[in-house]
């Protein structure tokens, strides 16, 4: 039995292209692995803690070896929770608004808590970083309003895909699976549709194998 971690990162629920296209995959994922386990974390609702004050000192003091005092020990302990509860998961599903060209606020939070030496990358001062989670596959589902194809102007603009990816890449992902709605918005809400719609079949049918 395997562990999927679903990771949200759009308030607006269903009403959410990429959580409306990331639903798909997972009823047919579902279907397909009826034994494994599907774990939803929505970035929005979850209570990541904050990465400030004494969680911050911790993580300087464990870097510079220093001793913690109670109230790091503590901050730091809900760190690794965090940490742990994804490093715990065999399979990997992200849907991912573009806010802005990048992503919403609340993911790059969680990014920010993930992203420790020690637990999540590695660094050696004659190879450099390595990644520490590793030989796990991963899916991004990515919805904007525009287009910002490769190979195009636009594409300079996307700082939402690529910033997932070069992020997972750095901690140890190499098994990454992309698929993109768009666009949403600039054509008219049946454009939208007809976007996702369009990839419904892409998806439940990469679900069933993932």
């Amino acid at each position: 039995m395997s562990t999927l971690l679903y990771i949200l990162a759009s308030p607006r629920g269903p009403r959410s292209y990429s959580t409306q296209a990331a639903d798909a995959f997972v009823e047919s994922y579902r279907l397909a692995h009826p034994a494994d386990q599907i774990k939803t974390l929505n970035v929005f609702t979850e209570n990541i803690p904050t990465f400030d004050g004494f969680a911050l000192q911790a993580k300087y003091s464990i870097l510079h070896g220093q001793k913690q005092n109670p109230q790091e020990v503590a901050a730091w302990k809900e760190v690794e929770a965090v940490i742990e509860d994804f490093k715990a998961a065999d399979k990997y599903l992200f849907a991912v608004p573009m806010w802005n060209f990048g992503i919403p606020y609340r993911l790059k939070h969680y990014f920010d808590v993930l992203i420790q030496p020690g637990y999540t990358f590695a660094y050696d001062p004659k190879t450099g970083y390595s990644g520490l989670v590793t030989g796990k596959p991963v899916v991004g589902i990515y919805a904007r309003g525009g287009a910002y194809p490769a190979g195009t102007p636009g594409e300079a603009y996307d700082l939402q895909k690529r910033y997932v990816e070069q992020v997972l890449g750095f901690i140890g992902f190499t098994d990454m699976k992309s698929f993109v709605v768009e666009p949403t918005l600039m054509e008219g809400p049946e454009a939208g549709k007809k976007h996702l719609d369009a990839i419904l079949p892409q998806l439940r049918e990469a679900a069933k194998s993932f």
